[in-house]
């Protein structure tokens, strides 16, 4: 039986009878977790536990674990993290190296908590009008050196047995509102969008996963990017990214249809797996029941990415602590 094609959260600090029995049921490709499901490590590992106990399977657990702002786990029990921007910033030339040993040590707080997929890195690309919900998660505004930059975030995740996901696919830096509470749009030519916007996801078009963002693009579509077929099929066939595609929270105010109606839709348009955050139980079943179980091409891109997460490389983390502030300084 395929996976269902969703990616679904939790309400608490453990999962309760009735949701127990709703994820067996409903067979969620994944989970993803929040700040008010996370006190501390031995409760997170009991947490993530219980969500793979429930589908019976070592199902992925999705984090947003960026830094600055962006950052699920938190000090006193993790380490905290600068915004990304601010991180680039402070490295200068160094900050490849800075980025993979950072996402390298955000791997094995992870996994130690039982948690194996982030959604990073985020290769959108800032310009001039790029809302300030974003700019500080940004890497820069070159889309090479966002690219690179992009790339030795995902090495870093990967080599610690973490798989990354990158994002807003096929760019959101030119949104000009915060598509949690308004719906983006650019009138930039397609031709502009190549040569910036979508180069780093290209560049990376080889990663196992990637997230779309709410984002119109008009020179393709009246419809964002989630739910527009143009705007997949360009992803697929011209940035040439063929890993899992998943939405961004189908809840988010950019998207102001019913949430059955929005979960066909992006699946529709060429969707793998609808994400579903913060939302009632009720509203869970209903995507759920709407969205149903992943076509077999997403099945296949589904089994690949999960086939990409391995074992951690052995490494000293103090040492690589130790060397990162080194560098940063």
């Amino acid at each position: 039986m395929n996976f269902g094609a969703t990616i679904l959260d939790a309400t608490g600090t453990r999962l309760s009878a009735e949701e127990k029995a709703f994820f067996a049921q409903a067979n969620p490709f994944g989970f993803i977790l929040f700040a008010r499901n996370i006190e501390n490590p031995d409760q997170v590992r009991a947490l993530t536990s219980e969500m793979r106990e429930a589908v019976g399977r070592d199902a992925p657990i999705l984090i947003d674990q960026e830094g600055g702002r962006v950052q699920r786990m938190r000090a006193p029990h993790w380490r905290e993290w600068a915004p990304a921007r601010e991180e680039i910033a402070r490295a200068g030339a160094h900050a490849e190296e800075v980025m993979y040993l950072r996402s390298r040590i955000m791997a094995y707080e992870l996994r130690e908590a039982g948690v194996d997929t982030n959604c990073a890195p985020l290769v959108d690309v800032i310009c001039a009008d790029t809302h300030e919900f974003l700019t500080h998660r940004c890497y820069g505004d070159d889309p090479v050196r966002v690219a690179q930059i992009g790339r030795a975030v995902a090495d870093g995740l990967l080599a610690g047995g973490v798989l990354p996901v990158v994002k807003h696919m096929p760019g959101h830096g030119r949104g000009t509102v915060d598509s949690h509470f308004a719906l983006p749009q650019t009138g930039a030519s397609v031709e502009d969008l190549t040569r910036t916007d979508f180069a780093p996801f290209k560049a990376l078009n080889d990663l196992p996963m990637g997230m779309t963002g709410h984002v119109v693009f008009s020179a393709m579509d009246d419809k964002p990017a989630t739910l527009s077929p143009a705007v997949m099929s360009h992803i697929r066939d011209e940035i040439g990214f063929d890993g899992l595609i998943m939405t961004d929270d189908i809840t988010m105010k950019a998207l102001d249809l019913g949430l059955e109606e929005i979960a066909r839709g992006a699946l529709e348009a060429g969707c793998d797996v609808v994400l579903l955050c913060n939302a009632a139980l009720e509203d869970r079943r209903r995507v759920a029941d709407a969205s149903g179980q992943m076509s077999d091409a997403a099945q296949a891109r589904a089994e690949r990415a999960l086939a990409a997460r391995k074992t951690p490389d052995e490494v000293d983390i103090l040492a690589l602590d130790a060397k990162l502030v080194a560098r940063i300084a």
